[in-house]
């Protein structure tokens, strides 16, 4: 009787194990595609939320920025064409409140505030010496006080202004396209015989409606505001911060005082020469969305959660000698793009966390009753679980660490990289060529 002889072993048969990683690979590459759909969506969310948040301020106020009072007096210069010389005040004290609340349109909300303030100061012709201009080329009877708003449409009252017993009542703007253009104005006539008659306290009072931001332009040589709101979560992220903040549950209280040295402008100047709100400051009335922010740093780790995912599997495929379908892989990968766009709904209902939570359970359930159902084990199911929860745990934690972002991922990469390397220096890589029923490839 001849010896049986094995028929040699093909090259696939040696090498399949190879070609199954390339495909994995290949797989890997192929479900970027659905990653960069998921950031076109939350580029999409983002750009409807930003929508929202004008249509609601264009409707209830803008983000304002107060700008005043500031005499312009016209200026006929040696073009013959009519400019102003622009008089900032000598003290200006803003003192505010502002009542906050959110307004909502579907599952999106704005912060708008109704602020009451009042504004005190006085003018010094003092300020004129620095014109370096005669004073008769200035049209002193036709001289304005303006106070520049960002909306107009914000403003809730009749603004009055009290100067030296009268009472001027501010209107509409008639000045050209240039400085301080979005204004209300009154008369002021200058006595120019006696510009010293500018020389006075003002004050009067501002109702203002608007949205997300409050800002002020530190006209004045000395600029003092007081702030008081009902919202818990400011942000003072401007030129100047406080000189004072209180913050707690019931709201803030912040002082700022800047001083003329502190700013990019002059007392006095003419034409366009200056930017008034170079050096603007205020509160931001700040709501933590971070719900696209958050998505957005998540998808970036796709690639990541996609490859180890599907380098886990390998693993176990060649531990277990129990081969998985591309197309299980492919299905497996489509799962974990899945994640990506319920994080993104139901954060647009829920803090980013519990989404986060929700979003990966769901996931990963969905993936440890497949793998149950696919390796026919319920013990390396719930491997796989375990692993998925200690990956999306630490994407959580990269993602939630801004600036610590980079050392925690580096880390957590290295200890990555670490026991994937250990695993596979447990693996007979000689004997997955071989045509065998030995299961055991792992080395002891």
């Amino acid at each position: 009787m001849e010896p049986s002889t094995q028929a040699p072993v093909s090259f696939f048969e040696r090498y399949g194990y190879a070609i199954k990683a390339f495909i994995i690979f290949f797989l890997v590459l192929i479900l970027l595609i659905p990653t960069v759909m998921v950031n076109g969506l939350i580029n999409e969310r983002h750009n409807r939320q930003s929508e929202v948040t004008d249509q609601i301020s264009n409707s209830w106020g803008k983000a304002q920025v107060v700008t005043g009072p500031v005499i312009a007096i016209p200026y006929l210069g040696e073009s013959r064409k009519t400019t102003y010389a622009y008089i900032l005040p000598d003290k200006l004290k803003i003192n505010g409140e502002l009542l906050s609340e959110k307004l909502r349109r579907g599952i999106f909300s704005v912060p708008v505030y109704n602020a009451k303030l009042q504004l005190s100061g006085s003018f010094s012709a003092d300020a004129i010496q620095s014109l370096s201009v005669p004073p008769s080329a200035l049209d002193w009877q036709n001289a304005l006080l303006l106070i520049e708003l960002t909306d107009l449409n914000g403003i809730g009252n009749q603004v009055v202004l009290n100067w030296k017993g009268k009472q001027l009542q501010f209107n509409p703007n008639s000045l050209p396209e240039g400085a301080f253009s979005s204004s209300i104005q009154t008369a002021f006539p200058i006595n120019p015989k006696d510009t010293a008659s500018m020389n006075g306290e003002f004050v009067f009072d501002l109702k203002l409606r608007g949205s997300e931001s409050l800002s002020f332009s530190p006209l004045g040589k000395s600029t003092s505001v007081a702030l008081n709101a009902n919202w818990t979560n400011p942000s003072f992220d401007e030129a100047f911060p406080p000189a004072t903040r209180r913050i707690d549950e019931k709201g803030f209280a912040a002082t700022w005082e800047v001083q003329h040295l502190n700013r990019s402008f002059p007392q006095a100047w003419i034409g366009d020469k200056f930017n008034a709100h170079a050096s603007d400051f205020g509160v931001k009335l700040f709501m933590p969305t971070e719900v696209y922010q958050m998505s957005s740093r998540s998808v970036k780790y796709a690639i990541l959660i996609i490859g180890l995912t599907f380098l886990i599997f390998y693993f176990i495929e060649l531990s277990q000698r129990r081969p998985l379908h591309p197309l299980q892989y492919a299905l497996i990968g489509l799962a974990l793009c899945v994640f990506y766009t319920l994080l993104i709904s139901i954060s647009e209902q829920i803090n980013f966390m519990l989404a986060y939570i929700i979003a990966s359970a769901l996931t990963i359930g969905l993936i440890v009753v497949y793998t149950a159902a696919a390796f026919k084990s319920r013990r390396i199911a719930l491997l796989i679980g375990g692993a998925l929860a200690l990956l999306y745990s630490f994407i959580y934690v990269v993602i939630s660490a801004d600036d610590q972002a980079l050392l925690m991922g580096s880390l957590g990469l290295f200890i990555i990289l670490a026991i994937v390397m250990y695993v596979s220096t447990k693996i007979n890589w000689q004997q997955l060529g071989a045509r065998t029923n030995d299961k055991n490839i792992i080395h002891q």
